[in-house]
């Protein structure tokens, strides 16, 4: 039952309407806090890792690559690879232990129960690709269920070079595994590579702001970590109405 009207100080009230008008003079924008600094460095020195990986691994495995390069270039590949397949490696591992909340967090997202609007998303993505003006696509959560399904086979190809680099690495300087094994260790590292090739090539397509409606976005991981009011609502509906609820990370920029 209602109680009757909500009372509303005069102060309360004369703040609210100086706000407003603010808003409707457009020198107040809204912004919604998404990612941490140290979630945007962990993401950014992973993704840039994970690229060069991509490269110097061509000239590792591919024959022809490594005749065309000469010994000089391909040593020093070889050489990257291993380094940087350290950095690709130990800056999660490090990260997570440092904010363990952290990493519950993108694993309770990923593995979260698919609504209605989540299937509906899914269903419509590819259209959508074609026909963003005439496609209203559902509210989504923190994470859309494209983005679930695409970030978990990141992380399972992640680990999955992870684990067969450090074992390479460990059969061609300390351990014999034998030919087989080896070989079963290369094509599973072979496989770990296409994967990603596949979705970090649609997750930059997306994240990197190239499709139209998600243009700007890329200042999520490689800015501030800020998303406007209004693309917060427009892409994670139901994650950005919980935000400005709770309002704990909404801040106000004067322009």
């Amino acid at each position: 039952m209602s109680n009757g009207p909500v009372r509303v100080s005069a102060e309360d009230m004369a703040l609210n309407k100086a706000f407003l008008k603010m808003m409707s003079e457009g020198k107040v924008e809204r912004f919604i806090k998404r990612h941490s600094l140290q979630a945007r460095l962990t993401h950014g020195i992973t993704a840039m890792s994970c690229i060069w990986l991509c490269l110097s691994g061509l000239f590792v495995f591919v024959p022809a690559l490594t005749q065309a390069a000469g010994p000089d270039a391909v040593l020093f590949m070889r050489m990257s690879h291993r380094v940087i397949g350290v950095v690709f490696v130990a800056v999660p591992l490090v990260s997570g232990l440092l904010a363990p909340k952290g990493v519950a967090h993108v694993f309770k997202n990923l593995f979260t129960k698919w609504d209605s609007d989540d299937k509906k998303w899914m269903k419509l993505f590819f259209p959508y690709l074609f026909m963003a003006k005439w496609i209203h696509m559902p509210d989504q959560h923190e994470v859309k269920s494209g983005q679930r399904f695409a970030d978990g086979m990141l992380w399972f190809a992640g680990a999955l070079m992870g684990v067969t680099g450090i074992l390479l690495v460990v059969g061609s300087s300390w351990a014999d595994f034998g030919m087989a094994a080896h070989g079963a260790i290369l094509l599973l590292h072979d496989i770990g590579f296409f994967l990603i090739a596949i979705f970090a090539m649609a997750h930059m397509f997306l994240g990197s702001g190239i499709f139209q409606p998600y243009r700007g976005l890329a200042k999520l991981m490689f800015g501030n970590g800020m998303v406007s009011e209004s693309d917060a609502l427009y892409h994670w509906g139901h994650w950005a109405r919980e935000e400005i609820a709770l309002g704990e990370n909404v801040v106000e920029k004067r322009r």
